[in-house]
């Protein structure tokens, strides 16, 4: 059976980071300082995307934890949008039917591969994936610390120009030009954008 991977995400206090980890950890701690004296608004924010998350904290910590929504399964055939009934075909491996729109050339071509059109299609997709992983991880980083910088650093100075060394992935000025920003947050868009790869 698939197992849905955590969800981390990271919740601020005003500037300050509160908690960070999986999202049910940070809800019930978000929903305890939320009950303090505390004046400054709390956050949270995926740590996948960089967007801000709106969760329902009323009620008990049952409550709260029963309403988390799920995450999406962690799988190389998982995809967007509802679950469809299982017909015939390969249920074992989550084989989906969708309409794909090509020229009769490329279905010509598609036809004579061996294992027809679908196992072409599939194998030139792993091709892809294989060949654009990496940037295509550091595209997800970037995008994901660029939404939270918006969230948290929009106002802060220097932000469009940290924004355009952000996108032009120019990781010395980036870190020079946020370096007077909130400890916390110019740590977590460190984080977000380079965490996945090799000090540079």
């Amino acid at each position: 059976m698939i197992q849905a991977a955590p969800q981390c995400v990271t919740a601020f206090i005003g500037q300050q980071r509160l908690a960070s980890g999986p999202l049910a950890e940070v809800a019930l701690a978000v929903m305890k300082a939320s009950r303090g004296a505390a004046e400054a608004s709390i956050l949270i924010f995926d740590d996948a995307n960089g967007r801000p998350l709106d969760l329902d904290l009323r009620g008990t910590e049952r409550d709260i934890v029963a309403r988390l929504p799920t995450p999406a399964p962690d799988s190389e055939t998982a995809i967007d949008g509802p679950a469809e009934p299982r017909g015939r075909g390969r249920p074992k491996l989550g084989v989906v039917a969708r309409e794909v729109t090509l020229l009769p050339r490329h279905w010509e071509w598609l036809g004579a591969q061996p294992g027809g059109a679908s196992v072409a299609l599939r194998k030139l997709v792993e091709a892809a994936r294989r060949s654009s992983g990496d940037l295509d991880r550091s595209r997800a980083a970037r995008d994901a610390a660029y939404h939270f910088m918006s969230g948290m650093a929009g106002n802060l100075p220097g932000f469009e120009e940290a924004s355009r060394t952000l996108f032009a992935d120019d990781r010395r000025s980036f870190v020079g030009l946020i370096a007077g920003w909130p400890g916390d947050i110019r740590d977590h868009i460190v984080k977000l954008a380079f965490s996945d790869r090799a000090d540079g």
